[in-house]
């Protein structure tokens, strides 16, 4: 028993490390990279701390040589969701007794890892599986997913915390209790950091969990729960179940214990997750969270003040890093008309200058997209641009705009030119490294707020450049309800941990902001108790005696 009142260690950001020609740890990813390389994979799902493999497998692929995977993971179906249900509430009464800070040890356990142990492994199997950048990688798979367990138990406690008034007579408390049922988290391929996230917040807060990884991002988030089970996290708190999310899916939210929902993904699959949920709503024993961070058409909107350098260094950072395959990446851009085609004719000429290759070639700012379908995906909004000075061009073609998937599925940096507003790539999110840019008639500022705020469904990230006070202010009023992350002369990517807390609303969300004390609140019921140290020894009010 521990009678002391404990609080969670310090936590800052992960330092992010520059990876430069010389320094060790270059020699050391490299390393790491050769033998990732050098080993062929068997990956199997885990239910109840322990490895299952099914026999039904895929290939464990790179998307910038795809002709080449780095071995196989087995598929999870009905059968094996339904064995991770049950191993995940078995798990339930012992991992929700736990002390928080001893849960809390755990996390912080598994972050030391990420950051030190377990660092190069984790970083170089995020390039290989997901065609990451060292730069990318880095900031992503070690650096913020250490963030998320170092300072998740930070918001824990400060959550707990959070505690209603007494008096002399009576003392009230909230219990922070976990929900009742088991969390589905369902993970994207695209940052390692928000699959590790998706699965250990709710965990943190006592739940337990059936995981769901992306198939194109299998090996590095297996380490990650290779990770969890080397810090202590007991068995069946985390079940990790690559697979068919149709039929994994199909199980967890029939499931009458089925309490929430952890999800980043696209619109439209989480749509489709909701109705599940809704259709079998009368069977559940409790009405279940459901948490969605999903898609994005985010914008940078240059005012006639913007600084043009600043401006042309965010949005190829924020539209190009990780080949746009960001929800909150940069896809819309609106130029004043007193800008206009200078500002766009330097801006194609810098992105026709950014290298692509492999995650290998340190050199490289861009890799490849994530697999075949995003590769023909995107390829035909491209293919509907002209070239300069065609005839009734809806679509002009700056820079970019060719494929090519010998090897890999590399697509070219890419900005286009919308005639109209509303323009196909000036609404659809493409996912890809793909820019649209819209020149608008700065006479009318408010007119062109108005524009950003309704063109798209989306309202995930946003930008405004402008070296006026005034207009800074116009801006974050007038484009206040298009993006739930709105940043002033920077680019729209790169939310870090307990500074910016990220969510949109609209098409791209719950907005319920992880990063933040906002999020891990979804992920407790509370429960209120009051307990009165004078109760009344006689029923009846002093209104009630005789005149």
């Amino acid at each position: 028993m521990n009678d002391a009142i404990l609080s969670a260690p310090p936590a800052g950001n992960e330092p992010v490390r520059s990876y430069a020609p010389g320094t060790p740890e270059r020699a050391a990813l490299k390393a790491e990279l050769g033998s990732l390389l050098s080993e062929s994979f068997d990956i199997p799902l885990i239910i109840g701390g322990r490895e299952l493999r099914t026999g039904r497998t895929a290939p464990l692929a790179q998307p910038h040589d795809h002709g080449r995977p780095l071995g196989r993971f087995h598929l999870a179906g009905e059968e094996e969701a339904a064995l991770a249900v049950d191993a995940a509430l078995a798990a339930k009464p012992g991992w929700e007794a736990m002390p928080w800070e001893e849960r809390a040890a755990v996390f912080r356990r598994a972050a030391a890892l990420v950051a030190g142990k377990y660092r190069y492994r984790l970083l170089a199997a995020t390039m290989l599986g997901q065609s990451k950048t060292v730069h990318q990688a880095e900031i992503d798979a070690v650096c913020e997913t250490a963030d998320f367990l170092r300072i998740n138990p930070r918001f824990m406690e400060e959550l707990y915390s959070i505690q209603p008034r007494s008096s002399d007579s009576e003392w009230n408390r909230v219990r922070y209790r976990p929900l009742e049922g088991f969390v589905y988290a369902v993970s994207p391929f695209n940052f390692t950091s928000i699959a590790a996230n998706l699965a250990s917040a709710p965990a943190m807060m006592g739940n337990v969990v059936v995981w769901k990884p992306a198939s194109t991002s299998v090996l590095s988030n297996w380490i990650l729960a290779r990770i969890y089970e080397e810090a202590g996290l007991p068995p069946g708190v985390i079940n990790f179940l690559p697979g068919s999310g149709a039929a994994v899916s199909a199980v967890a939210l029939s499931h009458p214990a089925f309490a929430g929902l952890h999800f980043t993904g696209s619109t439209a699959v989480f749509n489709g997750l909701w109705r599940q949920a809704a259709a079998n709503l009368g069977s559940y024993r409790s009405y279940p969270r459901l948490v969605g961070e999903t898609g994005g058409k985010d914008f940078v909107f240059l005012d006639p003040s913007a600084d043009p350098d600043a401006a042309v260094a965010a949005l190829v950072r924020g539209a190009y890093e990780y080949q746009g395959q960001k929800c909150s990446a940069a896809s819309r851009l609106y130029v004043p008309a007193s800008l206009g085609r200078a500002f766009l004719d330097r801006l194609a000429e810098t992105v026709r200058s950014i290298p692509v290759g492999p995650p290998t070639d340190l050199r490289a700012f861009m890799c490849a997209v994530i697999d075949g379908a995003s590769y023909r995906n995107i390829l035909p909004y491209l293919e509907r641009a002209c070239s300069r000075g065609a005839a009734r061009c809806e679509l002009e073609l700056l820079a970019g705009g060719h494929g090519r998937a010998e090897e890999g599925w590399f697509i070219e940096p890419s900005l286009l030119l919308a005639e109209s507003p509303d323009y196909e790539t000036m609404r659809e999110e493409l996912f890809g490294p793909v820019l649209t840019a819209y020149v608008y008639d700065d006479r009318d500022m408010e007119a062109a707020y108005r524009l950003v705020d309704g063109t798209s469904p989306y309202a995930l990230t946003g930008a405004v450049f402008a070296r006026d006070r005034r207009a800074i202010l116009a801006g974050l009023e007038g484009l206040k309800n298009a993006a739930g992350n709105l940043y002033v002369n920077d680019k729209p990517t790169g939310a870090i941990v307990g500074s910016q807390p990220f969510g949109g609303m609209r098409a791209s969300g719950t907005n319920d902001k992880a990063g933040s004390i906002l999020n891990l609140i979804r992920w407790t019921s509370a429960g209120a108790v009051k307990e009165n140290f004078d109760p009344p020894v006689d029923w009846r009010y002093p209104y009630m005696s005789e005149e």
